[in-house]
């Protein structure tokens, strides 16, 4: 049975039957920009971006349909293929009748296959992981024991496809794009270096070089190496090449070959193994970087735990639970956004949309767990994302590869998401809050600007003569992305959907499409800049400066909102005309708009069967079936009162609960009416956006709950995320917390989302209750029994203002308990006055400890 176990609480696990789940995907990524994937059978891909594959593009589907992967073969005497990745004819056709033992061991970030065929007389281990820092190598070791009682002769061959180019080339150009190729064989390996990239729009000189080079533990180079695809295959396969099984038109130092498919096979000596010997090859495979540095077994060790020992430093938090699969589960996913910071939401194979680079929403979602690690490293990054921000409060849709550099849009489609003012402003906040640091409200930058205008309604002739727009503060561009987003109402009074709010897949209701949703979801942001505003005033900085159209549209009657924000889009870009606006009188208007808007969500949208409307599709019609979004942000926004919040729960637990796919559902199942709405409709329902256990949502809808003191019930939506999650028999998922759980339980998309930065956000803040407030530390945890496991104490480990902080809370002396509280506490040793440790006591500590007593009440 497929069994996954963690044998320690730093995140190392043991995955049992592992065959069995060849499906199931692992990350090995760096900060060099080095991202692969890899399953139990060593299938996945290896490259640097869209452009630069060094093995053959993966999806989903690709690793059972292709059988072209990493291999490593041993080829016994008498002729027959063994694989270690168990991609040999035989293995395949003998993997029911004749199972080999498999097994998977892991940790942050490395991963191994251990194989084992008692028939033979042979076990193998296939090490592989990508070394941590600027090499953008990907680095291999197979290990190849006798486990027989006879001695073993066989030669080892090494064999991966050479692919060498853009993904978009997999199908589009493939042959043409094989003549480019030129093949040079080195002392321990092939370099590949492609004469140009092929693209219709303009041809550029191949400068990427990507390598396989190989040496055995001794140091002994390959004996023999193939380039040519046909020439290895000849009229076999990848798992039956006939090279391996007859004479081949082998190769050496010095050869070269071109125009052709390629792969990398580089054969060693041949070796003989007595019972229970043992020998191992390491394999390097390069993109611009030939790994060579790594082929010993000291340097590779080397290599292995300083991967190893960086990854355990990397994440927002760690936690002793009394759990120790939860901690060590947990580990994985406090390193996904850095691993989503890396990847983006594309280069895993289930992510196999887009062409790579972060979204809008990802750059400030994914910050929100860096700022709990560090926020001082992260404000300057913040502060400038803000030169995305256009002067109608749209803003460019994907980031750049340098930093400050924004890019319209994917696909050149004129296109605006209504939600992506209202991310920004949730990161800031959590930044000041950690922080105290108010002064990055004042800090400058540019407007972006491009030929978009009126908030993508039009779309000018040609690009403006200059992408600048003069400077405005970050509180200006915020103010600016909410005002106009509040101001851009529909014929009900919410903000128009426009072309998709956070749910890309409502992406048909562009004329008469409403987004009740995140109207809540401004309508909370709109108090929170409020305050933020007071607190400006309060640090005498009493005005701030303002475009003076835009101040017109503060000032605008509210049943003029819509009239006044055309008025200011024909303007927006003049920022000639500065006025000096008051602090207090700008968060007075901003309370009042954000009053308006919830009354009127409170008392219009608030459905007769007792939760929260969430949409109107194109026809103006409101949708009627409950969905999770529209109740996520009205509790979270305060905009569902505590009637209507009690009302939501209950509705949620009977109408969206399914327990056996992990909890919350996105939305009840529609059937067969289809509202025009956008394209989540035509999927089958329980998969992606339509119905699946969308994992985003539901820990916003945890978080939405425990902040408003709804502990039990935000409780069991993140238990039931987190229970499916580790049940890897069933979700099929390596550690972490995947985008969905599908109909039939299995996680989908793993790794590569918003997700672990909220879950992070809400187990440190809310659960463990280690949260700024305005740059103070509060403790105000709303633990259950089930988090101490039976322990007399509950330990987090995490960073408070940039600082290492370790958190021990000793469990109350009742048995159960529904509100819990700080008793008595201590700073490094010194007692406290209550839950509430001042910015100033903490600024001369380089590490924060804290001993806590809590008490429980009924």
């Amino acid at each position: 049975m497929l069994r996954l176990e963690y044998t320690h609480k730093n995140g190392d696990f043991v995955l049992y039957e592992a065959d069995r789940a060849p499906e199931m995907v692992f990350p090995l990524v760096n900060a060099a920009g080095m991202m692969s994937s890899v399953t139990s059978r060593l299938a996945g891909d290896c490259k640097t971006g869209q452009n630069s594959f060094l093995l053959p593009p993966a999806s989903v589907e690709t690793l059972h349909e292709s059988r072209a992967g990493r291999n490593f073969f041993a080829v016994l005497e008498n002729g027959a293929l063994w694989s270690a990745a168990g991609n040999s004819a035989a293995q395949q056709a003998s993997r029911f009748s004749e199972p080999e033992e498999v097994s998977v061991r892991g940790g942050l970030l490395w991963f191994e296959v251990c194989r084992q065929n008692d028939r033979l007389g042979l076990a193998s281990s296939a090490l592989v992981f990508v070394p941590a820092g600027e090499a953008r190598t990907e680095l291999m070791r197979v290990t190849l024991r006798n486990t027989g009682d006879k001695p073993l002769r066989l030669t080892p061959t090494a064999a991966f496809p050479l692919y060498g180019r853009s993904a978009d080339n997999i199908r589009d150009h493939r042959h043409v794009t094989s003549l480019l190729n030129r093949l040079e064989v080195a002392e321990c390996g092939l370099r590949l270096t492609p004469t140009m990239t092929f693209d219709e729009r303009g041809h550029k000189p191949g400068n990427t070089v990507y390598t396989v080079f190989g040496r055995q533990d001794d140091g002994q180079a390959p004996v023999r190496f193939l380039g040519p695809v046909q020439d290895y295959v000849g009229s076999g396969s990848y798992d039956w090449p006939q090279a391996l099984a007859q004479q081949a038109a082998w190769m050496a130092p010095g050869d070269r070959a071109e125009g052709y498919e390629m792969a990398a096979v580089l054969q060693f000596a041949p070796c003989e193994l007595a019972p229970g010997q043992q020998k191992s090859w390491l394999i390097a495979l390069g993109i611009n970087d030939d790994g060579l540095r790594y082929l010993t077994p000291e340097a590779f060790e080397q290599a292995l735990a300083q991967t190893q020992a960086h990854w355990q430093r990397v994440g927002a938090a760690s936690f002793e639970t009394g759990d120790h699969a939860l901690d060590g589960w947990l580990r994985w996913v406090a390193v996904q956004p850095e691993i989503r910071r890396i990847c983006g939401c594309s280069f895993l194979p289930h992510h196999d949309y887009g062409r790579g680079g972060r979204g809008w929403r990802d750059l400030w979602q994914d910050s929100l767990a860096l700022i709990l690690r560090d926020p001082a490293a992260v404000r300057e990054d913040l502060v400038r994302y803000f030169a995305g921000v256009r002067a109608d409060g749209t803003n460019a849709t994907i980031i750049g590869s340098q930093p400050g550099a924004f890019i319209a849009d994917r696909n050149n489609i004129v296109r605006v998401w209504m939600d992506h003012g209202f991310w920004p402003l949730v990161t800031v906040n959590a930044y000041i809050q950690q922080t105290g640091d108010l002064s990055i409200l004042t800090e400058k930058q540019p407007w972006f600007r491009d030929r978009r205008k009126q908030r993508g309604e039009v779309l000018a002739d040609q690009e403006p003569a200059g992408t600048a727009l003069g400077r405005g503060t970050v509180l200006e561009h915020l103010l600016v992305q909410h005002v106009t987003a509040c101001c851009d109402a529909g014929e009900h009074g919410c903000i128009r959907l426009r072309g998709a709010d956070w749910n890309d897949a409502l992406d048909m209701a562009a004329e008469r499409g409403e987004s009740v949703a995140f109207t809540a979801a401004y309508a909370g942001n709109l108090g929170v800049l409020a305050d933020l505003c007071d607190a400006l005033a309060d640090a005498e900085v009493k005005s701030v400066p303002l475009n003076a159209y835009f101040c017109m549209l503060l000032e605008a009657p509210w049943e003029q909102r819509s009239e006044a924000l055309r008025q200011y889009e024909a303007v927006c870009e003049d920022r000639s005309a500065v006025r000096k606006a008051d602090c207090r009188w700008i968060a007075a208007s901003l309370r009042k708009m954000g009053d308006r808007l919830i009354r009127h969500l409170r008392e219009q949208e608030f459905t007769a069967q007792g939760w929260m409307n969430s949409y109107y599709d194109n026809n103006g019609q409101a949708v009627r079936p409950m969905m999770l979004t529209g109740q996520v942000f009205a509790l979270m926004s305060g905009t569902a009162d505590d009637s209507q919040a009690l009302s939501i729960q209950k509705n949620a637990d009977a109408l969206l609960y399914d327990e056996k796919r992990g909890g919350y559902c996105l939305n009840e199942n529609f059937g067969g009416d289809i509202p025009p709405l956008g394209r989540q409709f035509g999927f089958a329902y329980g998969h992606k956006e339509n119905g699946a256990v969308f994992c985003h949502m539901t820990v916003m809808y945890a978080y939405a709950l425990l902040s408003r003191g709804y502990r039990d019930a935000g409780m069991k939506a993140l238990r039931g995320l987190i229970g499916q999650s580790m049940a890897a028999e069933i979700s099929r998922v390596y550690p972490g917390i995947p985008e969905y759980f599908d109909p039939k339980g299995r996680g989908m998309y793993p790794y590569l989302t918003g997700a672990g930065s909220w879950l992070m956000l809400c187990l440190i803040t809310l659960v463990f209750g280690v949260r700024g407030q305005n740059g103070d530390l509060l403790l105000a945890p709303c633990l259950t029994p089930e988090d101490f496991g039976g322990a007399e104490t509950a330990v987090i480990r995490c960073y408070f203002a940039g600082r290492p902080c370790e958190v021990r809370y000793r469990r109350p002396s009742e048995k159960d308990w529904k509100t819990l509280r700080v008793v008595r506490a201590r700073l490094n040793g010194k007692a406290l006055d209550g839950p509430l440790v001042k910015r100033d006591a903490l600024t001369m500590l380089d590490e924060i400890n804290i001993d806590a007593e809590l008490e429980g009440s009924d």
